[in-house]
């Protein structure tokens, strides 16, 4: 058997003012990997596309890798970016294959798509009508119709941070391979409730999420479903269908998989006010901080995430560090090319004042970009690539671009080139700082951080700065999500 294999894997916040362009997703590179070489780049990592492989090695099937195509969260995709993505995809399906495992995301918006996923797999399933297709999906899509209208079965991660993406590939891959052999025949049952649970309160080491992820196990386990997903959603994203969904496959038994989809749906509205997150003003986190003896503590900087399409050089938070005088920091991460540039080219050991961050002004929040006047000696100057030490993406390679690290005397501040959520260990490491020996660790991050650094915060305290994913929803204009939805209406339990 000949199976398309791909990954075509974005998370769009419409009020980012990042970019899209098809050259975010080469994340290092100057090409998209394709064929052998998207095969070598993600083998063996902590992947969907690379169960998706290991999954046909093991059945002796034929791998087709048109393109494996992932970016950080930015912008609305690019028109251009998508068809390429897209066309190469649909290609390898119309050039014949017997079934397609496809590694997406589920909250991919394009510059004229609110849903860049349903419509890929709507002119898959075109160009193959039939065709048995299996989806691993984030846990922050935004499901739609078309999604699960085009493919045989869909699984959604379990855990945020995400630890299990290898996991929920081979679980729906594994299906789909019962499926093609005539042991099962897949039914999906969706739905979804007006509600935008905060990202901040989608972790899923505690709190309503935990509960909901769990019952999603025990339905797979006890045999109650082929297939069980809890979607979290994306709030971050003005479309229609923004928010919280399930979606469970049973085995022929529609009526069996409704009922435990809409048990999902009854859970997660009744913890409708749990997934809520009230942020403190900055300045008293920082008392808080400053009154911490034992660290480390992780100053989390949660409005300006790359992860949720931040554009990582607000300079809100360490703006406040610096002038609370709090020592032995570490500040992760202000992008600003420009300002590495002019660091780089002054050398390491060399006293420098540069302006630091603010370059991008913000207009769907109404911000300018300020940047941070900041002094100090260009301590050290590295490549920024290195690969994850895990237990989230395992493997796979970063790239933050050329980074410089600027110490102030009190902090040790991160200047990368390339988008970099501080979510692995080796992110400190890989330009020579033990994070295990600071006092602070300032973090430009919102959940996923816990994955490779959770074991080494003694506290943490949540600093509310200035960016996009921001999780107070009244700095956004919401004009395209249905109304009314929770928490920026109050609306009734759905009948």
């Amino acid at each position: 058997m000949k199976i398309v294999v791909a990954m075509m894997k974005h998370e769009t916040n419409t009020f980012s003012p990042v970019p899209t362009p098809l050259a975010r997703f080469t994340r290092g590179s100057t090409e998209l990997p394709r064929g052998d070489a998207a095969v070598a780049a993600f083998k063996g990592t902590n992947s969907g596309i690379a169960a998706f492989i290991d999954i046909c090695e093991d059945e002796g099937w034929e791998t087709v890798a048109p393109i494996a195509a992932n970016a950080w969260p930015s912008g609305p995709v690019e028109d251009e970016a998508f068809e390429t993505m897209a066309e190469a995809i649909v290609g390898a399906v119309e050039a014949g294959c017997d079934a397609a495992m496809l590694d997406l995301h589920g909250a991919m918006v394009t510059e004229s798509l609110e849903d860049g996923e349903g419509e890929l797999l709507r002119r898959v399933r075109a160009a193959a009508p039939g065709l048995p297709v299996a989806v691993a999906l984030d846990m922050h899509c935004n499901l739609y119709p078309a999604m699960v209208e085009n493919c045989t079965i869909l699984a959604g991660y379990r855990t945020y941070p995400h630890v299990d993406t290898r996991a929920t590939a081979e679980r729906a891959g594994r299906v789909l391979v019962r499926a093609l052999r005539g042991e099962v025949a897949p039914v999906m049952a969706w739905g979804d409730r007006p509600m935008l649970p905060h990202v901040m309160k989608q972790g899923t080491g505690e709190g309503p999420n935990r509960a909901l992820q769990e019952r999603c196990r025990a339905m797979e386990a006890g045999g109650e479903a082929l297939m069980a997903t809890l979607f979290t959603g994306f709030p971050h994203a003005d479309i229609a269908r923004a928010g919280l969904s399930a979606c469970v496959a049973t085995d022929g038994d529609r009526d069996k998989a409704e009922a435990l989809r809409d048990e999902l749906l009854a859970m997660a509205w009744a913890e409708r006010e749990a997934f809520v997150y009230r942020a403190e003003p900055l300045a008293r986190s920082l008392e808080r901080a400053k009154a911490i003896d034992e660290g480390p503590v992780v100053l989390l900087d949660h409005c300006d995430n790359a992860a949720s399409g931040g554009t990582m050089d607000t300079t809100t938070v360490l703006a406040g560090v610096l002038e609370a005088g709090l020592e032995n920091v570490a500040a992760f991460a202000i992008r600003d090319p420009a300002a590495v540039r002019e660091m780089i080219a002054a050398g390491v050991g060399a006293e420098v004042a540069v302006d630091l961050g603010g370059k991008t002004a913000m207009p769907s929040i109404g911000e300018e970009g300020r940047p941070l006047r900041v002094a100090g000696r260009v301590a050290r100057i590295a490549d920024g690539r290195y690969r994850n030490k895990g237990p989230m993406g395992t493997g796979v390679l970063m790239d933050m671009g050329p980074t410089v690290v600027l110490d102030t005397g009190g902090v040790e501040i991160v200047a990368i080139s390339a988008h970099q959520e501080p979510n692995d260990i080796n992110a400190f490491y890989s330009v020579g700082i033990d994070p295990w020996q600071k006092r602070y660790l300032m973090i430009k991050s919102r959940v996923h951080w816990r994955a490779g650094l959770g074991d080494l915060a003694r506290h943490v305290v949540d600093c509310a700065g200035t960016g996009v994913c921001a999780s107070d929803y009244g700095r956004f204009a919401f004009r395209n999500v249905r109304r009314p939805i929770y928490p920026l209406d109050l609306v009734n339990v759905p009948g």
